[in-house]
């Protein structure tokens, strides 16, 4: 048998199984979203902590 089978096989199962475990697209948009809001209530913009005067 040569090499490269037992990597397809395993290539497949991992495709198989990545599709099966697939996340919805609007999941980590919406997660983005919602961390973009907490940062905007914290008044955190790109950078980090704002500076304490």
């Amino acid at each position: 048998m040569p090499a490269a089978v037992p990597q397809t096989r395993e290539l497949h199962h991992y495709l198989r199984w990545r599709n099966r475990n697939a996340r919805h697209l609007d999941v980590p948009a919406a997660q983005r979203r919602e961390s973009a809001r907490v940062r905007s209530e914290k008044c955190v913009r790109w950078g980090g902590r704002p500076l304490v005067a």
